[in-house]
């Protein structure tokens, strides 16, 4: 049985409830260490956080769910996350009409523009089927094993064409990774692409949000302190933003990769996305199906019908679109993606009234090639990093990343390595 927190020094100190935190924290609770969790905002999360703005379920950036994770089918009730899942595949928007991509094997009935000469050629399908099929096929481990570059030499290395590779792959992809060139790490895509079709992806009824909150219920009480910023880290423990200091045998800083850096001088971090997710509601909804559009000119990175996959995230029936984009637009530049959503959805967007936007500054760690799938979690006695910048950009790899720095912990708490 895990113990409960009290007054008084700690094992372990760790910072930052986001799903690294919250995975670390959890792991070395049920290990019997006396644990404090502390949580600069409100409420723990990180970047999976869900607001409510004027009867609307916002979550802070586009995000979506994949269930094929491992750490998420070790950690997570799926069930009670009352989960709906997206249309397997996506719609993009051509300068011919719109244009479905989908998995025949789970949509085999709309798989039309998946004949030869719609949205890519025969040799392009076949190319296609064989990377798939790899990918899917292939454990987790081979694919993490193999020779790296850039997602770009990874499709031309299956012999996919430049013309299937601008007109679906890097308009679908620069969402996925938050960077429109391709430079993302071939490991990387192909383990992603692996859990794309392995799994499904969806949205719980209450927003991202839902699933932090689930991990941090599972704490035992007293172990999570939100509102309670840490300025810097002492020889023996943390330094609070208030001047208190906390003591602790270990600290595990799982931030996002700029406080990392800032309380661990010398850390090396990657460079970060950045993501604006627009949000409006609808009179009516321009799509009546909960599917992903994206565009072959790449003047958004992806848009969708919230309500159409989860009907909840409106309280007064209109719908509610997300449109994402690169960077933080200004106002022209907002209206020109206003224009080009009336567009791909082919409908007037006069009556769509902004509800929200969200700016996320390092939404997803940089990850170009060569990339270390996981980096070291110690940095010196007593004192440890996880994150998704030290694995990969995904819930998978934050969750991973704490994992490892539990168990890390613990052995040096064993051994005597700290003491």
């Amino acid at each position: 049985m895990a113990r409960t927190t009290g007054d008084g020094p700690y094992d372990v100190v760790v910072v930052g409830a986001g799903a690294a935190g919250l995975a670390c924290a959890g792991d070395l609770c049920a290990a019997g260490s006396r644990v404090l969790l502390l949580e600069a905002a409100e409420e723990a999360g990180g970047r999976m956080r869900t607001d409510r703005v004027n009867g609307f379920t916002l979550d802070r950036g586009f995000q979506v769910f994949n269930t094929s994770y491992p750490q998420v089918k070790r950690r997570v009730d799926l069930k009670a996350l009352r989960l709906r899942p997206f249309t397997p595949g996506v719609l993009v928007h051509t300068d011919d009409g719109p244009r479905r991509f989908t998995d025949p094997t789970r949509r085999p009935g709309e798989s039309r523009d998946l004949l030869p000469g719609r949205l890519a050629s025969g040799r392009d399908l076949l190319a296609l089927a064989a990377l798939s099929a790899r990918d899917a096929l292939a454990p987790a481990a081979v694919l993490r094993r193999g020779g790296d570059g850039t997602t770009r030499d990874a499709l031309a290395r299956a012999g996919v064409s430049p013309h299937l590779v601008e007109t679906f792959f890097r308009p679908f992809l620069s969402g996925v990774f938050l960077e429109d060139r391709l430079e993302t790490s071939a490991r990387f895509f192909h383990l992603v692409w692996r859990s794309m079709l392995r799994g499904t992806l969806c949205l719980p009824a209450g927003g991202i949000g839902a699933v932090p909150a689930q991990l941090a219920s599972r704490l035992p009480p007293g172990v999570l302190r939100t509102s309670a910023p840490v300025s810097a880290l002492t020889p023996g423990g943390v330094l609070l933003a208030d001047g208190r200091e906390t003591a602790a045998r270990a600290v595990v800083v799982a931030t996002g990769q700029r406080v990392a850096a800032e309380l661990l001088p010398g850390l090396r971090v990657p460079d970060g996305r950045t993501v604006t997710t627009l949000y409006h509601a609808v009179p009516r909804p321009p799509l009546g199906e909960p599917v992903l559009v994206v565009d072959s000119r790449r003047r958004f990175l992806n848009t969708c019908v919230l309500t159409a996959v989860q009907p909840g995230f409106s309280s007064d029936g209109r719908a509610l679109v997300s449109t994402s984009v690169l960077g933080s637009p200004g106002p022209a530049d907002g209206k020109a993606v206003l224009d080009a959503l009336g567009e791909a959805y082919g409908v007037g967007t006069d009556d769509w009234e902004p509800v929200h936007r969200v700016t996320v500054a390092d939404a997803l760690p940089a990850m170009p090639a060569p990339l270390p799938l996981s980096r070291t979690v110690r940095r010196e006695p007593g004192r440890y990093v996880c994150g998704d910048h030290r694995a990969t950009g995904s819930l998978q790899g934050a969750l991973a990343s704490g994992a490892r720095a539990a168990r890390a912990v613990l052995d040096d708490l064993r051994t005597g390595a700290v003491r």
